[in-house]
């Protein structure tokens, strides 16, 4: 994925975002906190933003679009007017926020809740969830399915696609964290799993063996379902215009079924290595 923002992007932003601030000092504080690298640009406002975007695209280490995500964060969350008294105000944020939805939209992106610009039909998987799975940092790892949960009602799709991506994700930790494992040469899910699946060995107890046989055969089933769900109706490869239906409960159970299997495996594996 490209991390640079788009020209026209940029331009809506710049137009919105200086005039609702409107104070060179908040613009200041605002792209600094964000994390727009260098000094404060010249200009007025307007131009002050849109340098400072064009600077990030510019920048090698910096990923422009994780900094536009934290400059129109709180924008872009601002919530509908407690009273009539705000509705002129409500009413303009509304518009702006309409703007570069627009904006996104053309350039195939799209803002998500928490300052996040990403691919439209992703969602996004933070880029500390292999560090989350490293330490065995539950918490976290709970906020990833938080995410595809959050967008459950209005993008099922899409959190279709983070639980089959988190799995996935999860997976390759896995094979990494043992020497004994080899990557495989296609890296969707089933083939993934079908390294995994071996080494996990549970209790050696032989009166369990069965069951716990049917028990990995079913999370081969659950896995196989998951990764042909997002295939099928996912938005990992393209929905065209005119993708299958999906309802919330079915996206609902994909996402509670990675969930589970992703701390079964992360308990197993921090397990084998204590």
């Amino acid at each position: 994925m490209n991390h640079q923002i788009p020209n026209s992007v940029i331009g809506a932003v710049a137009s919105v975002i200086a005039e609702h601030y409107y104070s060179h000092s908040k613009l200041d504080t605002l792209f600094m906190e964000s994390g727009a690298p260098g000094d404060v640009p010249e200009g007025n406002c307007e131009k002050k933003c849109s340098n400072w975007l064009k600077r990030c695209n510019e920048d090698p280490i910096i990923d422009a679009l994780e900094v536009l995500g934290a400059v129109i964060q709180e924008y872009m969350e601002l919530e509908p007017p407690s009273s009539l008294f705000d509705g002129l105000i409500s009413t303009n944020v509304t518009e702006g926020q309409a703007r570069i939805n627009a904006a996104l939209a053309k350039n195939q992106l799209v803002y998500r809740i928490n300052g996040y610009v990403t691919k439209a039909g992703s969602t996004p998987i933070t880029k500390t969830l292999e560090d989350y799975l490293r330490s065995g940092d539950f918490s976290s790892i709970e906020k990833e399915f938080e995410r595809a949960i959050e967008h459950i009602e209005s993008d099922p799709h899409a959190s279709v696609t983070a639980s089959c991506s988190i799995i996935e994700a999860t997976l390759k930790f896995y094979i990494e964290s043992f020497d004994d494992l080899a990557m495989p040469n296609k890296l969707n899910v089933m083939p993934l799993w079908g390294v995994v699946q071996p080494h996990l060995a549970l209790n050696a107890d032989v009166t369990l063996a069965a069951d716990q046989h049917k028990l990995l055969k079913g999370i081969s089933s659950i896995i196989d379902g998951v990764g042909a769900f997002r295939s099928h109706i996912g938005s990992a490869h393209g929905r065209g215009s005119n993708p299958p239906s999906i309802v919330v409960a079915e996206a609902r159970l994909a996402v509670n079924v990675a969930h589970t299997l992703v701390v079964f495996i992360m308990e197993v594996l921090h397990a084998k290595k204590a």
